[in-house]
């Protein structure tokens, strides 16, 4: 079977149909058929953090209908990526979470990421959702540059809040909905998007319009916030492979 193209919103396919799109052993090619049809990464990606609901992952991505939500979500099911759960009382309702295995897609995600932003093509300034964010401050964090630093920073992104934990030079995020309490640092804006020009373009908080607010010590903000880079850009004679 031939690969829909980027427009088509086709039926997804059951893990058992290997080779579907290109009659090949290769492990990548059986992954982009597993996880390349249109809207499923993104899919993936806001379950990244924790269970989703259905209208949830629907207003976390606009553009997407329900009807192609509901069609990525039963063929991530079938291929083991997906599972469904229901969450405890009060709540009890049904929501939708990464397995083991599709939670290891982080790091095939962080790694396309660190590639793909290398392109002059790529605009590190299109909106973003506040999952996304957060999976972004994971991905292009520097190591080098965490030394003994050990903070706990919370994040509020247009009323959703999250708390990340730099212990051990790693960066753990989790969304919370309950009040944060006692942490070192904390941002605050209307969207995600806000957080871009401080965090990757290194603009102060003035320079960006302010539509950031930093709680805490500025000297320890300022090292925190100096963590994330985007990886340089390839020359444009690069990408043309001249």
């Amino acid at each position: 079977m031939k690969a829909p193209d980027d427009g088509s919103e086709g039926q997804g396919a059951h893990a058992g149909s290997h080779g579907r799109w290109y009659r090949d052993a290769c492990g990548a090619a059986f992954a982009m058929e597993l996880v390349g049809e249109r809207w499923t990464l993104p899919i993936v990606r806001e379950m990244m953090l924790g269970p989703r609901r259905f209208n949830g992952l629907r207003g976390a991505l606009p553009g997407l209908s329900a009807k192609v939500l509901t069609e990525r979500l039963g063929s991530l099911e079938a291929s083991g990526i997906v599972r469904r759960a229901v969450l405890p009382p009060p709540a009890s309702v049904q929501v939708y979470a990464l397995t083991e295995w599709g939670l290891g897609l982080e790091a095939v995600m962080q790694e396309l990421g660190r590639w793909a932003v290398r392109s002059p093509s790529h605009d590190p300034f299109l909106p973003l959702t506040p999952v996304a964010f957060m999976l972004s401050l994971r991905t292009m964090i520097v190591p080098e540059r965490i030394g003994d630093l050990e903070i706990a920073v919370a994040f509020d992104v247009g009323g959703q809040c999250f708390l990340g934990r730099l212990e051990r030079g790693e960066l753990h995020i989790a969304p919370t909905g309950e009040e944060i309490g006692a942490t070192d640092l904390r941002f605050c804006a209307e969207t995600a998007t806000d957080f871009l020009p401080v965090f990757y373009g290194k603009r102060t908080v003035e320079e960006a319009g302010g539509r950031l607010s930093v709680q805490g010590d500025a000297g320890l903000a300022r090292r925190f916030i100096d963590l994330f880079s985007l990886p340089a850009k390839l020359a444009p004679g690069n990408v043309a492979g001249g």
